[in-house]
């Protein structure tokens, strides 16, 4: 029993990503879970940004977006609302200073990782 655990996961670590998805897939449609899914059997719903997301990106983006799962990027751009929102609401100079560098150094980190993602044709 231990060698076919061996066996099946060192298959599984052998798989290219496009098969370990085909696979979770099928594994979703066999048991039921995939009927289960509020949008299964209804068109996707291709929104604006849907249309600038490049070709490559879409189906992984539109699973994430299903899921719940927001792209790093998009939690960085949360995390600088939250703290500008807090430095906006603080009372202390020294607090909302404090803050608001950090807001200009999460802006700098953002758009650092979006110029990358651009350079490397990921975006």
């Amino acid at each position: 029993m231990a060698t076919d655990d061996r066996r099946r996961e060192r298959e599984q670590r052998l798989l290219t990503q496009d098969e370990q998805i085909a696979q979770a897939l099928q594994d979703s449609l066999a048991s039921g879970e995939l009927r289960h899914a509020p949008s299964y059997g209804k068109p996707m719903d291709l929104d604006d940004l849907f249309a600038r997301t490049p070709a490559e990106l879409r189906l992984g983006m539109k699973m994430l977006k299903d899921a719940g799962v927001v792209p790093a990027e998009v939690e960085m751009m949360q995390r600088i609302a939250a703290l500008q929102a807090e430095a906006d609401a603080s009372t202390d100079p020294a607090v909302q200073r404090r803050l608001l560098q950090q807001v200009a150094e999460q802006r700098q980190h953002l758009a650092l990782r979006l110029e990358q993602l651009r350079r490397d044709g990921r975006w």
